[in-house]
C-alpha cells in the first residue's frame, strides 16, 4: 500500500512538473523569443552583419560589441568606411499595400568616386571569354559597395518583422527609382557603349535603366537570404529580377518569381506592355545570383496579377470594361502605386 501511494505521488509530482515546464515556456522562453530583429537576430545579440546589435526589435549599430568588418574601422560604436565622404541625403519612396511610405538614407560620393575608377573589363587567362554572369556578379558582389548599401538593407529590416513584407518593400523602392542612363561614355577599342551603373550609383543618382536596378534589388534580396536569379531577354535586351517561389507562381516553371524592376509592378506580372517593342516574347537567359529562400504559398501577388492580365487583354480586345473591372483596376493601381 505505502509503494502504491508513494508511486502515486512520483506519477503526481512528474505531471506537475510538465505543467511547469509548460507554463515556463509559453510565458517565458515562448515570450522572449518573439523579441527577434527583421534579419532573425535573438534580442540583445550581434548579427551575423557587423556592426548590428539587435535590441528590442530594432538593429542599432553597436561595433563596440559586435566588432567591425575588416574593410571599415571602428568608430565608437559605428563602423566607417575610407569611401564616407561628401555624403548627401536621398529619400527613397516605396507603397506596401496602398500606403506610402518613405526611407532617408544617407549616400556618398566617396564610394561613386571609388566605382567609378574600378576596371571596366574583366580579364580571363588562356583567351577565355567573360560571360555576362561575371560581370553581374562582379557589380553585385562589390565588397566596398556591399558595405555601405547594408544599412539599407537594415533600414528595411527595421520597418517590418514579417520577411515578405520586407521584400514587398526593397521591390518597390527599386521600382519607384526613376528610369534613366547614365550620360557617361565608356570606350572599347574603337566603339563607345552607355555608361553602366553600379547599384551603388542608381541610388546615389536616383536613376537607372533595368541593368542597373535589377543588379540593385538582386543585391537587397540576396543580403536578405533569398534565393535570386536575373532573367536576361536577348531580343529586346531588357534584364529583370527572379525571387525564389513556389514552381507553380514562377516564370515557366523555373522556380523564379518574376520582378520587374523599371517601373511599379505585380510580383509574377511578366506580361506588361513596353513602349519600346511591346511584350516580351524571346526566352530568358537565367543567371544565378545567389541560392536561399522562396518566397511562401500565401502569395496574394500572383491572384493580383492574374487579375489585371485578365482586365488588360479586356481591354485589348474590347477597348473598353465594366464597372466592376474598372473597380477592380482602381484597386490594383493604388495597392501597388501602378500607373497605366
Amino acid at each position: 500500500m505505502i509503494k502504491k501511494r508513494g508511486l502515486k505521488n512520483l506519477i503526481v509530482l512528474i505531471f506537475v512538473l510538465l505543467f511547469l515546464i509548460v507554463i515556463f515556456y509559453f510565458f517565458v522562453v515562448k515570450e522572449e523569443g518573439t523579441l527577434i530583429c527583421g534579419d532573425g537576430t535573438f534580442n540583445e545579440n550581434c548579427s551575423l552583419r557587423k556592426p548590428y546589435f539587435c535590441l528590442n526589435k530594432t538593429l542599432i549599430e553597436k561595433a563596440s560589441v559586435c566588432s567591425c568588418p575588416e574593410i571599415l574601422t571602428k568608430k565608437g560604436n559605428l563602423c566607417i568606411s575610407k569611401y564616407q565622404t561628401n555624403p548627401k541625403n536621398i529619400t527613397l519612396k516605396y507603397i506596401l499595400r496602398g500606403e506610402e511610405n518613405e526611407i532617408d538614407f544617407v549616400v556618398y560620393e566617396g564610394m561613386v568616386d571609388y566605382i567609378s575608377s574600378l576596371p571596366k573589363s574583366i580579364y580571363h587567362q588562356d583567351d577565355e571569354m567573360p560571360l555576362r554572369r561575371d560581370f553581374k556578379l562582379r557589380n553585385i558582389n562589390e565588397d566596398e559597395q556591399r558595405e555601405l548599401l547594408l544599412p539599407l538593407v537594415t533600414k528595411i529590416q527595421n520597418i517590418v518583422e514579417d520577411k515578405e513584407d520586407q521584400v514587398r518593400i526593397a521591390i518597390n523602392i527599386v521600382q519607384n527609382i526613376p528610369y534613366g542612363e547614365s550620360e557617361k561614355i565608356i570606350a572599347f577599342g574603337s566603339n563607345q557603349v552607355n555608361y553602366s551603373r553600379y547599384p551603388y550609383e542608381v541610388v546615389y543618382d536616383m536613376q537607372g535603366v533595368c541593368e542597373g536596378k535589377s543588379e540593385l534589388l538582386a543585391f537587397l534580396l540576396k543580403e536578405m537570404g533569398y534565393g535570386v536569379v536575373l532573367f536576361y531577354y536577348p531580343l529586346e535586351n531588357h534584364e529583370v529580377v527572379g525571387i525564389k517561389c513556389p514552381i507553380e507562381y514562377s516564370l515557366d516553371n523555373t522556380g523564379y518569381c518574376f520582378v520587374e524592376t523599371t517601373g511599379a509592378s505585380i510580383i509574377t506580372d511578366n506580361q506588361g506592355y513596353y513602349i519600346e517593342w511591346g511584350k516580351l516574347s524571346s526566352e530568358p537567359e537565367m543567371i544565378l545570383i545567389s541560392e536561399g529562400d522562396s518566397l511562401g504559398k500565401n502569395l496574394y501577388e500572383y491572384k493580383d496579377a492574374k487579375d489585371l492580365i485578365k482586365i488588360r487583354k479586356v481591354i485589348d480586345e474590347k477597348g473598353k470594361i465594366n464597372f466592376f473591372q474598372r473597380k477592380k483596376l482602381e484597386y490594383l493601381r493604388e495597392k501597388y502605386g501602378l500607373e497605366m
